[in-house]
C-alpha cells in the first residue's frame, strides 16, 4: 500500500491516495534528523518538548526531502480532543502568533488551499490523510479520546457540509499507528468505547492470559467513516504498528510521553 520516496530514506508516499496526481501525502519515520535520546532523530513536533532549534533543523530536511514543497508546513497543537479547524486561504496572511492561536487546540483541518501542507502528529494514535477529488483534504489525529468523540467522523462531515464532497469518492490513508494486538486498555476506556455507540466485538478482544482489553483504533476510525458514508474499499491502512516497530516509528508507550512525533501530511498539487 505505501512505497518509500526514492529521495529520502525518512519519508513514505502514501500512493493510494494519488490516483489523479491532484494530491501528495507521506509521513515520516523515527531516522534521517537531529533530534537526540528519546526524540531521536527526526522529530518534527515543537510541543513535545525537544529543542526547538532541532525541530526547525529537522522540518527543513523534511520540507527538502519533499518532492513537492509546500508554500508552507502548518501542524496544529493537538490535544485528543474534536475541534476540526476549516482553514481558508485569508488565514495564511495571519502574523505568526496568530496562526499559532488559530492552531491550538486543534486536532483535524480540512482545507482546499493549495500548495500549503496539512499534518498531524502522533507517536501510537492514528493518523487519517483524507482526499476528495472535489479538490479537498483533511488532516486528521485520532487517539483514543478522539476517536471515541468522533473527530474523524466531524473532519469528513465538514469536507461534506462545508465543502460539498461526495463522500462515496473521498478516499482515507492511516499511516502507522498503534495495533489491536498492542493496544491495551482498562475496562474505563473498554466502557467509553461502548457509550459513544461501537459496535465492540467488532474492534475489541478480551486477552485470556491478562484478561485485559485491546482496542482496534483504526478499525474504529474506519467504521465512523463508513457510517458517514465512506466506502470500505477507499479506506486504506498501512497495517504497520508503532508500537511494536518503535525502533523505526515514534512509539509514546514505548517510550514514553517526552519523546518524538511521527508527521503525516497532505497537500493539494
Amino acid at each position: 500500500m505505501t512505497t518509500m520516496v526514492a529521495s529520502s530514506p525518512f519519508v513514505v508516499e502514501c500512493l493510494p491516495l494519488d490516483g489523479d496526481g491532484r494530491v501528495f501525502s507521506f509521513y515520516t519515520k523515527r531516522e534521517g534528523g537531529c533530534s537526540t535520546g528519546a526524540y531521536a532523530s527526526m522529530n518534527c513536533t515543537h510541543y513535545c518538548g525537544d529543542s526547538i532549534d532541532n525541530v526547525m533543523a529537522n522540518r527543513a530536511r523534511l520540507i527538502s526531502a519533499l518532492p513537492h514543497r509546500p508554500s508552507r508546513l502548518l501542524l496544529p497543537r493537538q490535544v485528543h480532543g474534536d475541534k476540526v479547524l476549516d482553514l481558508r486561504s485569508d488565514d495564511l496572511g495571519l502574523s505568526d502568533e496568530g496562526m499559532a492561536n488559530l492552531l491550538d487546540g486543534i486536532d483535524a483541518i480540512v482545507t482546499s488551499v493549495r500548495d500549503v501542507c496539512i499534518a498531524v502528529s502522533t507517536a501510537d494514535c492514528v493518523p487519517l490523510l483524507a482526499y476528495s477529488p472535489d479538490g479537498v483534504v483533511a488532516a486528521i489525529h485520532a487517539g483514543w479520546r478522539g476517536t471515541v468523540a468522533g473527530i474523524a467522523r466531524s473532519a469528513v462531515r465538514m469536507m461534506a457540509d462545508v465543502y460539498g464532497c461526495a463522500l462515496g469518492g473521498v478516499k482515507v490513508y492511516m499511516p502507522p499507528s498503534i495495533s489491536l494486538r498492542a493496544f491495551e486498555v482498562g475496562d474505563e476506556v473498554y466502557d467509553a468505547f461502548a457509550r459513544a455507540g461501537f459496535e465492540m466485538p467488532a474492534i475489541a478482544v478480551r486477552d485470556p492470559a491478562t484478561c485485559k482489553w485491546h482496542i482496534d483504533l483504526p478499525e474504529a476510525n474506519a467504521r465512523l467513516l463508513i457510517a458517514e458514508g465512506l466506502k470500505r474499499e477507499n479506506i486504506f491502512a498501512s497495517g504497520i504498528c508503532t508500537y511494536g516497530n518503535y525502533g523505526t516509528y515514534f512509539s509514546a508507550r514505548r517510550l514514553g510521553i517526552a519523546s518524538g512525533r511521527m508527521l503525516s501530511g497532505i497537500m493539494l498539487l
